[in-house]
């Protein structure tokens, strides 16, 4: 289960970057270099930071397997995926909720406290967005007023809540990552936001 979380958080964080670079109009080589640095940019910092390295996806090509067929999907789904707008957010709220679970469970492996441990869920769910944002000459959702990260960290707190429930880790991956999911919805559906700090 948590292994498929990784490669269906993955594959839709291509999906998602590759969307965003053909929205700018970058050339095929663009559209996946976008693409891949969305899919494994929070993941590769992520094991940076704590010393596990190769990171990831370069011990297992299964994820560049699937970076590829997203980058493909994209592109020949375009049209079709283009008309539906909430297709790019939905893609990058499934890699939110995804991403921030694979974070936790990495920390916990390297026995580290349950604030870092959700301090790098949040970093690998939303440093891939960051960049992307970044490369596309945006202002990271991160960064703006929209919920993002503030999701995640809630995801984290919920998880390990429901650990100490002795829950069967399945089921404690889908009701976490349901969550974050569902508040994420929620947020743009009723237009949640943080307020905006002004200068006087």
């Amino acid at each position: 289960m948590f292994y498929l979380l990784d490669i269906i958080g993955t594959m839709a964080f291509a999906l998602s970057g590759a969307l965003t670079a053909m929205n700018k109009r970058l050339d095929p080589f663009g559209v996946f270099i976008i693409a891949f640095v969305t899919a494994v940019g929070g993941g590769t910092l992520r094991d940076t930071l704590i010393g596990r390295t190769p990171v990831g996806w370069m011990r297992d090509l299964n994820y560049v397997y699937f970076i590829i067929a997203g980058y493909f999907l994209a592109i020949i789904f375009r049209k079709k995926l283009d008309r539906l707008r909430t297709s790019l957010f939905l893609f990058d709220t499934i890699g939110l909720g995804v991403f921030t679970l694979i974070g936790l469970e990495k920390g916990m492996d390297t026995n580290l406290h349950p604030i870092i441990c959700i301090a790098l869920g949040t970093m690998t769910a939303c440093f891939g967005g960051v960049t992307r944002d970044i490369l596309c000459n945006e202002i990271p959702v991160i960064f703006r007023r929209e919920i993002y990260a503030t999701i995640c960290i809630i995801g984290g707190i919920v998880f390990f809540i429901l650990k100490r429930w002795n829950l069967d880790n399945d089921i404690l991956y889908l009701i976490t990552s349901c969550v974050m999911i569902s508040l994420r919805l929620l947020a743009v559906k009723f237009k949640w936001y943080l307020p905006a700090l002004k200068q006087d």
